[in-house]
C-alpha cells in the first residue's frame, strides 16, 4: 500500500494525538503552520498517517486528500453536518440511559433478594452499579457524519481504497492490547468505524463493536503511537499532541487566571487535568526509548505551551472559541519552528524539505491568510462585540439587582 516516493528514500510520517474536539481544532491549526512552513511537505500525499483518538479524525481527513487549508475553512465556516461539530461529540447516550433505566426494577430485585439471603449492604448495593449507563455520549452520531464525508467528493471510506497508507489505532477491550486499524487483517473495516472505535473514551462513550471485538479509545495505551509510523517504515515522523497539563502557576501570580481556577473548574476539570498529567508523562517516557529502538529514524514533536490557558479553558461549543484555539495552534507552532529552527532544520533537510525561515518571521501571517477565510477575523470581531454587549447588560442587570438590595435591606 505504501508507494515509493519521487525524492530520494525518504519516508515521511504523521502521528496525531487525541483531545477531543479542542484537540482536534489545535491540530488543525498546527498543520496549517507546519504546511506554510515547510517547503517541499504535502500533507495530504505522506507515506503514513496515524491517528489516535480525536486524532485519527484528523489524519483520516488528511489521507481523504484534504489539505491543511481545507480544514481550517472547515473550522472557520461551520455549517450542520460538519464532521468537526462539537455536537456531533456531545449528543446525549439517550438509548444506553433507558436501556439501563429498564433493567433498573430487576437489578434492585437481585439487589434485594442478595440482602435478605446475605444481610450485607455493600456486597446487595454493588449489584445496583449493573444498572448505571456505560457512556455519557453517544457515538454512533460522529461515525455516520464521517460515513457521509468520506463517501462523497471521491473520498474512501475503505482503507484498501486510500491509496496511502493509515493506521487507526483503539483499544480492545477484552484483550488490553491495540488494535491498528487499517493494517493487514483489519483494513476492512470502514474508516469511520475506526474512528469511532478510536475516539470511544471509556465513561463518556460506549465500547464500539467490531467484527466481536469491544474496542475502545486507543489513548489507553499510549498517547501518541508515534511508533506505528515508524513500524510502517516512516523515517521521519512529524508528531502534534495537544495533551498537555496545564500549568496556572505563572497565570495565577500574572493575575490572568483567579487562584484555584481548577478546583472551582468541578470534577470534570480535575480529572481532565490528572488524565492530562498521567498520559504526557508516559509519552515522555515512550520518547525517551525511540533513539534505542529506532536507530537513523527521527521524529519532531509539537504540542502547545501549558501556560496556554485560552486552550484549557475553551468553550468547545462556541465558533469564536474553536476560531481562537486554531489561531493559538497556529502562532504556537510557527513559534516553536523559529525558536527550534536549528534543530529541525537538518532533519528535514535530510528528506529533501527545507524550512522557510522567511515564512517563520512573517508576523502579519494568521491561520487565515491565504486559506479563503477573508471574514474570518471580521467575524471574531462580531462576536466579540456581541459579547461585550452582553456583558455589558449582565453589569447593568447587577447594578440595578445591588440597588434594589440596598433599598430593601430586609431582604
Amino acid at each position: 500500500m505504501t508507494r515509493a516516493r519521487t525524492t530520494g528514500s525518504r519516508r515521511l510520517g504523521l502521528a496525531l494525538a487525541g483531545g477531543g474536539p479542542v484537540g482536534a481544532v489545535y491540530e488543525v491549526g498546527a498543520l496549517r503552520a507546519l504546511d506554510e512552513a515547510i517547503d517541499g511537505l504535502d500533507f495530504t500525499d505522506l507515506d503514513v498517517y496515524v491517528g489516535v483518538s480525536a486524532g485519527s479524525l484528523i489524519a483520516a481527513f488528511l489521507a481523504n486528500g484534504l489539505t491543511p487549508a481545507r480544514l481550517v475553512r472547515i473550522i472557520a465556516e461551520q455549517e450542520p453536518g460538519d464532521p468537526l461539530l462539537p455536537v456531533l461529540f456531545f449528543t446525549p447516550a439517550y438509548r444506553e440511559w433507558l436501556r439501563r433505566g429498564a433493567q433498573l426494577p430487576m437489578v434492585t430485585g437481585d439487589a434485594l433478594l442478595s440482602f435478605l439471603k446475605r444481610p450485607n449492604p455493600f456486597r446487595s448495593a454493588s449489584g445496583l452499579l449493573r444498572a448505571v449507563p456505560t457512556a455519557l455520549f453517544d457515538n454512533e452520531p460522529l461515525r455516520r457524519a464521517l460515513e457521509e464525508a468520506f463517501t462523497r467528493n471521491g473520498r474512501t471510506d475503505d482503507f484498501r481504497a486510500l491509496g496511502r497508507r493509515l493506521i487507526v489505532v483503539a483499544t480492545d477491550l477484552g484483550a488490553g492490547g491495540a488494535i491498528r486499524f487499517g493494517s493487514e487483517g483489519f483494513d476492512d473495516v470502514p474508516i469511520s468505524r475506526a474512528v469511532q472505535a478510536s475516539c470511544a473514551l471509556p465513561g463518556l462513550y460506549p465500547p464500539v463493536s467490531v467484527n466481536g471485538r469491544y474496542c475502545v479509545d486507543g489513548v489507553l495505551l499510549k498517547t501518541l503511537h508515534a511508533s506505528v509510523a515508524f513500524d510502517a517504515g516512516a523515517d521521519l515522523v512529524l508528531c502534534i499532541n495537544p495533551i498537555v497539563p496545564v500549568d496556572t502557576t505563572a497565570g495565577v501570580e500574572a493575575g490572568a487566571i483567579p487562584p484555584g481556577t481548577l478546583v472551582a473548574g468541578g470534577l470534570p476539570t480535575l480529572l481532565s487535568q490528572t488524565f492530562r498529567t498521567l498520559i504526557h508523562s508516559r509519552l515522555q517516557v515512550g520518547f525517551a526509548s525511540y533513539g534505542e529502538r529506532y536507530p537513523g529514524r527521527e521524529f519532531v514533536l509539537f504540542e502547545p505551551d501549558r501556560d496556554e490557558y485560552d486552550m484549557f479553558f475553551s468553550n468547545v461549543f462556541s465558533l469564536a472559541s474553536r476560531r481562537a484555539v486554531c489561531e493559538l495552534a497556529y502562532r504556537a507552532t510557527r513559534r516553536d519552528l523559529l525558536r527550534r529552527y536549528r534543530e529541525i532544520r537538518p532533519a528535514l533537510a535530510r528528506r529533501g524539505l527545507t524550512l522557510r525561515l522567511d515564512v517563520l518571521e512573517d508576523d502579519a501571517r494568521t491561520v487565515w491568510s491565504g486559506v479563503g477565510v477573508s471574514d474570518a477575523r471580521s467575524a471574531a470581531r462580531r462576536a466579540e462585540r456581541a459579547t461585550d454587549r452582553l456583558q455589558r447588560a449582565l453589569d447593568r442587570l447587577e447594578t440595578l439587582t445591588s440597588v434594589e438590595r440596598i433599598r430593601k435591606p430586609g431582604r
